[in-house]
């Protein structure tokens, strides 16, 4: 198992990053918010997972060894693979999932793209008893945050902050994206941050 990356990173994607260490260029496939603490030419150090598939082997990276950790935990649920358990720590934070499940709210999980009703209350059920409920975490019965704008812009534009661009190309490029987003409500699900990353990404890139 490799448990940690640490060296210079060489490049930072939509999804992943490449770090070099000891003169190997590693990919890792990362959640946003670790995407948008990185700065390529800079030492790094991510908490890292090795999935081993029959036909592949994927590194996954993260801020913390605590992501890390409930990355592979969340690996544990049934109908739960590598991607999926990524865009859980894309949209909720790891005392946000623990909540959640702590707290029977389907609602919240149900945020995540690919997470219906039946599989959250299949994360609530297999995971209840493992994840550790967060310290000063809000009593069982709390609404959930509301999954409006702010979450998604703000992830959006931490990624693109991360990538290089300015904050005011990122502000920009978050506003053209809002009505994707508006779309994504309207009909009833949750903006996907990697969607409108890309779209995002595509706007800046225009002449």
């Amino acid at each position: 198992m490799i448990a940690s990356v640490r060296g210079t990173v060489l490049a930072v994607g939509v999804d992943h990053a490449v770090v070099e260490t000891g003169g190997v260029g590693l990919l890792l496939l990362c959640p946003p918010r670790t995407l948008a603490e990185l700065r390529v030419g800079e030492p790094a150090r991510l908490a890292s997972s090795l999935v081993v598939r029959e036909d592949s082997l994927t590194l996954y990276g993260f801020g913390s060894d605590d992501e890390r950790g409930l990355f592979e935990q969340l690996l544990g649920v049934s109908g739960i693979g590598p991607r999926l358990a990524v865009a859980m720590l894309a949209v909720l934070g790891p005392d946000e999932i623990r909540l959640a499940v702590a707290s029977d709210d389907l609602t919240t999980l149900t945020r995540v793209p690919g997470i219906g009703r039946k599989g959250a209350q299949r994360l609530v059920l297999e995971l209840k008893d493992r994840l550790a409920v967060p310290s000063g975490a809000e009593p069982v019965g709390a609404p959930p945050a509301a999954p409006g704008r702010a979450a998604w812009a703000d992830q959006v534009n931490a990624a693109l902050v991360g990538l290089g661009w300015g904050a005011r190309e990122a502000a920009a490029a978050v506003e053209a994206v809002a009505p994707a987003a508006a779309q994504m409500i309207d009909q009833g699900g949750t903006p996907d941050v990697a969607v409108l990353l890309r779209t995002a990404l595509r706007s800046l890139d225009r002449p």
